[in-house]
């Protein structure tokens, strides 16, 4: 594992303007594992405590080589469905920091944190390929500015929380924390794309914490 890629993923698992001590270990195949959460198991030993830092900045900065790697996926799946690329960089910003391999405490799995019904109806047959998961997770984000007649908001909204959450709250934010919180940092993320040309490299890390820090959910280890 590289140094960076090392210290990206550390910084991923740091909790929301909180210490976190990180903790590794390194298997029979020599991969190393990470985690902010050992559980009891003894194969892990402790590498790093982290300072307090803002999760978003954190979660901003992660993986830069990522980041770009994955462009050209999320250039052709916005133009397949006519989305904006800086919307699709957005949501992967809010839901996974470019972490193909996450998985939230309620299932939801990879860049564009897909639950398993989401995948199932938009056709992607592995959450974990980045490239069937930025296609179903676009394929979604169509949907939804379908439904809410082009409404960022409420189809933001609606990822986050469902499209029945939306309606049933009189096609508005519906009034949970979460989905309070979630629509003003992906729309956030959303300008700070836009002033940069469509260019997720060039994301203001700094101006996107002031706007909006929040938890990154990580897997269990």
């Amino acid at each position: 594992m590289r140094p960076g890629l090392l210290l990206g993923t550390m910084l991923l698992l740091c909790g929301s303007t909180a210490e976190a001590n990180i903790y590794a270990y390194t298997d029979s195949s020599g991969v190393v594992h990470l985690t902010n959460v050992p559980g009891g198991n003894d194969r892990y030993r402790m590498v790093m405590r982290t300072p307090k830092m803002a999760v978003a900045m954190a979660r901003a900065d992660f993986n830069q080589v990522a980041r770009a790697h994955y462009q050209a996926l999320i250039r052709a799946a916005a133009s397949r469905y006519g989305v904006s690329p800086a919307l699709v960089n957005a949501v992967i910003s809010a839901e996974s920091g470019y972490n193909a391999g996450a998985v939230s405490p309620k299932g939801a799995v990879g860049l564009m944190q897909l639950i398993p019904a989401t995948a199932d109806r938009f056709g992607v047959a592995n959450s974990f390929s980045p490239a069937d998961n930025i296609n179903g997770g676009t394929a979604y984000l169509a949907h939804l500015l379908r439904v809410f007649s082009g409404d960022l908001k409420l189809a933001v909204a609606a990822y986050n929380a469902g499209s029945k959450a939306v309606i049933q709250a009189g096609y508005h934010i519906p009034p949970f924390a979460e989905t309070q919180a979630y629509v003003p940092r992906v729309l956030a993320y959303y300008r700070q794309y836009l002033n940069s040309g469509g260019k997720a490299g060039g994301l203001n890390p700094q101006a996107v914490a002031q706007a909006a820090p929040q938890l990154i959910q990580v897997s269990n280890p």
